[in-house]
């Protein structure tokens, strides 16, 4: 009798391997590895030629019709931002975020506010019916138009929505579903993944929207399979502190708008409340001046933000000093530190550096490099920078000073905000010049630390 195969699949992207080892190749998470039976090979699979198939028609890229599909308001005009410009019929939307974050509360408030006009199917496996209608009522949401169910299992779930016929479906979460074919406990990688390849199929083939709560594991990703990721139209993610009463969606994949579209949103006892001006709750600084502290203003999918950033610089008392950065990449901050020790003549290989965005914002764009050096420096030499200033701008190894995209939109965001003065590239120049907003454009790092020389001369 053969010995049957086995093969070892990760359990974070899915992918499958003949022999184990301690790394994935894949996604090069460690430990990751789980032995499983291959299934034995078909006879189609054996043979190498001979598949013959049914032919399918095809259409010239040209002939396809280009009607714009209506999309469905959320309720929330920040998620609508997020999913860009509402909830289109027949795509599966992802979120995921920490426990507590504010996953199943914001979805609840969407059904309740989509229940008005539409029907919806909200799926719970976690919760049951009693306790789904408890937060609806603390939380003082229409109880009209959404229908509940508490289930598990795929197959259930898909013959009472084809019965039901929902126009938006929710599935809280993807974790606790199961296929009843399957062996597998819910949560694993054939689960997840074939439960989503489930779902996909209906919100297809019935046009109907599939909302999907996913779990994230300790390192911030989704837990699942990668593959899941790839399978659906919008990924976003809820971020912030427990213990800040903030909340921001970014979205992280859509095909139906802008990718890192930032919505923001702040959490009270009535559930999500939607913030219009996101830059001024990021901007509640001091009265006074105080060293190490500077704005910034980031572009996030299709609009400015304006956050604040803090750097903290002090003696160091161990041998190797500290390099924190919170809401920023560390090794970015590490490369800066060079250039500004390199370019500025500003060392800090003996100094602990502490950076912190405030509003729990984190920076993804290089835009913020200036600013940072700025805070830095400021810090450095104790000498604060004026509160109506604003700075953006990426920093090259060479000290240069690089422009970024969409760089009036982001001065003129200043003005709105009352910032009177902006350090920025040369390249990122306007034209014709903004209201109420003196621009002092930079090529390189030694220009832009002579504004801290020009401000001590100013006191």
């Amino acid at each position: 009798m053969a010995k049957p195969k086995t093969s070892y699949v990760c359990s974070f992207c899915g992918q499958s391997f003949s022999k184990w080892s301690g790394q994935c190749a894949g996604c090069e998470t460690w430990n990751t590895l789980e032995e499983r039976s291959a299934p034995p090979p078909t006879a189609a699979a054996s043979r190498l030629s001979g598949y013959s198939g049914t032919a399918v028609p095809v259409q010239a890229i040209g002939a396809v019709e280009l009607d714009e599909v209506p999309r469905i308001a959320t309720g929330l005009a920040e998620f609508d931002r997020v999913l860009g410009g509402g909830l289109v019929p027949g795509s599966v939307v992802l979120v995921g975020g920490d426990p507590g974050v504010g996953k199943s509360t914001g979805l609840l408030q969407v059904s309740c506010d989509l229940g008005r006009h539409h029907k919806v199917l909200y799926v719970s496996g976690e919760e049951s019916p009693r306790q789904i209608a408890m937060r609806t009522r603390r939380l003082g949401l229409s109880e009209t138009g959404v229908l509940l169910l508490a289930e598990t299992v795929v197959e259930n779930i898909l013959a009472t929505a084809a019965e039901v016929k929902p126009q938006v479906l929710v599935i809280d979460s993807i974790q606790t579903m199961q296929i009843g074919a399957l062996a597998s406990a819910p949560g694993s990688v054939s689960q997840v993944r074939e439960s989503a390849a489930l779902l996909t199929r209906f919100a297809k083939q019935s046009n109907t929207a599939v909302f999907l709560v996913g779990h994230v594991t300790k390192t911030g990703n989704l837990a699942g399979p990668r593959v899941l990721e790839h399978m659906i139209d919008v990924v976003c993610y809820f971020e912030g502190n427990l213990d800040s009463r903030y909340r921001l969606l970014r979205a992280v994949k859509n095909r139906f708008g802008a990718v890192n579209e930032l919505g923001v949103f702040a959490m009270t006892d009535r559930g999500l409340k939607e913030i219009s001006n996101p830059s001024a709750i990021f901007l509640s600084r001091q009265d006074e001046p105080t060293p190490g502290s500077l704005v910034t203003v980031l572009w996030e999918g299709s609009r400015p933000l304006l956050v604040e950033l803090q750097a903290l610089v002090d003696q160091s008392r161990a041998e190797v000093p500290r390099r924190l950065a919170v809401g920023l990449d560390n090794n970015r901050l590490a490369m800066l530190l060079a250039v500004l020790h390199r370019h500025g003549h500003l060392a800090t290989y003996d100094r602990d550096v502490y950076v912190n965005v405030v509003g729990g914002v984190r920076i993804s764009e290089t835009a913020a490099d200036l600013a940072l050096l700025l805070a830095v420096a400021s810090s450095l030499r104790n000498r604060p920078l004026p509160p109506e200033l604003v700075v953006f701008g990426e920093v090259g190894l060479a000290g240069e000073i690089r422009p970024v995209l969409n760089g009036q939109e982001r001065l003129r965001e200043a003005g709105k905000h009352g910032f009177k003065r902006a350090v920025i590239s040369k390249a990122n120049a306007p034209r014709e010049p903004i209201p109420g907003v003196q621009i002092t454009a930079v090529a390189n790092l030694a220009e832009a630390l002579a504004v801290l020389a020009e401000e001590k001369q100013r006191d």
